[in-house]
């Protein structure tokens, strides 16, 4: 099973896990997260991270979810990525960290690319609900 790490402002990582946990009926095992505020220094987080890293890694590859790519998570995140192994993606969503667990039991590879599709078809305008006249 391919592990989920989530390095993530604030509290939005652990507010993701939350929603995780009530779509998919429970707490998915080999979740975890990582909230960086703005008082953090990276390099202390570095190593919590890379430790949460040795914990997930049950020998298929962790996949490590981020806000946004450039920010202080981003970066971080970007020091434990090892390709084929540790895979990052930025812009993390409900529907792409669904999406990752539903096909967790996959190669990473496949993994990565479904989290991506998870995140791009998320994003859609909503059509306006139709109400339906009571009988």
């Amino acid at each position: 099973m391919v592990g989920i790490l989530i390095v993530a402002h604030g509290t939005l990582g652990e507010s993701l896990l939350h929603c995780a946990s009530h779509v998919m009926g429970g707490r998915p095992p080999q979740l975890m997260q990582i909230g960086v505020s703005i008082h953090d220094d990276p390099a202390m987080i570095l190593p919590q991270a890379r430790e949460l890293l040795r914990q997930l890694d049950e020998g298929t590859g962790v996949l490590v979810l981020t806000d946004v790519y450039g920010a202080t998570p981003g970066n971080i995140a970007a020091r434990l990525l090892v390709p084929g192994r540790v895979e990052g993606i930025a812009g993390v969503s409900l529907p792409m960290l669904v999406r990752a667990l539903t096909y967790r039991n996959e190669p990473l590879e496949t993994v990565v690319a479904k989290a991506i599709s998870g995140g791009v078809e998320g994003v859609l305008k909503m059509p306006p609900a139709i109400e339906h006249a009571a009988t």
